[in-house]
């Protein structure tokens, strides 16, 4: 396999693009699930992405049939990653604001250090500790019994199904630390899209038939933004990254997806940034940097 390292001044402008389309990615499911059904939505979106990294692959000759050893973590990235938080987030996202979905959605990491210590003995440090304690006070302020309206069933529906959508990706992280990798991540990263764009279809089809949808030139463009921006590149641009820059890097550089797509949740659908919010996104955002970072320093 040829070596994909990239300089660093170029791996962290790729990182950028990766962030951008992620948070802007939010705002693009939010409009493409009011024209087709969140299911359709997402094995669409999908399908589209297998496509093009069917193409990206081949070009690069990394295009492998995956050996036995490679078929749990294509399971353990495609069923609770690809099609359950992905299925997750498109339906939560009907009934809760883009801005207040990628929050919420990009709680992983809460739910992570719990489950690692669980299942892989990771020990939870007093960073970890303080960091989880803030990150939920900022979920506190989201879900504060004097500003939530309880009495709203879809917004309760669109909330919960969103903190869960961020266990799911959660399950699938901690399997994937566990797994002993025979081919590279990028190399299966095909076979998983195309796995999640299976089971995707099947489950629209069974909840929702045959998909109704009609086409417009919007629709057609957030599709091919989705699949390709938000998903195909983005993956292969991760693959990337990943390989070129430390991992405490990428791990805090993510946190800056939620600040994307609040931001541009804002600018193009007009949705409100309330100080309740921006609080909240801090306190998240904030504790998950302080459990992540401090504990990978003191592991060098």
């Amino acid at each position: 396999m040829k070596s994909d390292h990239l300089p660093r001044h170029l791996a962290l402008l790729l990182f950028a693009v990766v962030v951008l389309a992620w948070g802007f990615n939010w705002p693009v499911t939010k409009v493409m699930v009011q024209d087709v059904s969140p299911l359709w939505a997402g094995a669409l979106r999908s399908a589209v992405a297998t496509m093009v990294l069917l193409g990206l692959l081949a070009a690069q000759g990394n295009l492998i049939v995956p050996r036995r050893g490679d078929l749990p973590v294509i399971l353990g990235i495609a069923i609770p990653h690809m099609v359950a938080f992905s299925g997750l987030v498109a339906i939560g996202i009907q009934f809760v604001p883009a801005g207040r979905a990628v929050v919420l959605g990009y709680t992983t990491p809460l739910w992570v250090i719990p489950a690692a210590r669980l299942f892989l003995g990771e020990p939870i440090t007093r960073y970890h500790l303080a960091g989880g304690a803030v990150a939920f006070a900022g979920l506190a302020i989201m879900f504060n019994p004097v500003s939530f309206d309880w009495s709203d069933g879809r917004s309760l529906l669109g909330n919960g199904l969103l903190l869960l959508a961020a266990a799911c990706w959660a399950v699938s992280i901690v399997y994937v630390r566990a797994h002993r990798w025979i081919s590279t991540p990028f190399q299966l990263v095909f076979w998983e899209t195309l796995l999640a764009s299976g089971l995707l279809g099947a489950l629209a089809l069974f909840f929702d038939g045959l998909p109704r949808v009609e086409w417009t030139p919007q629709l057609v463009l957030l599709l091919i933004y989705s699949g390709v921006c938000g998903n195909a590149l983005a993956y292969w641009a991760m693959a990337t990254v990943n390989r070129s820059l430390p991992a405490a890097v990428t791990s805090l550089g993510l946190l800056a997806t939620p600040v994307v797509g609040t931001l541009t949740a804002a600018l193009t659908l007009g949705e409100p940034v309330t100080l309740a919010l921006l609080g909240a996104m801090t306190l998240i955002i904030g504790g998950i940097a302080l459990g992540t970072f401090t504990h990978r320093q003191l592991r060098h």
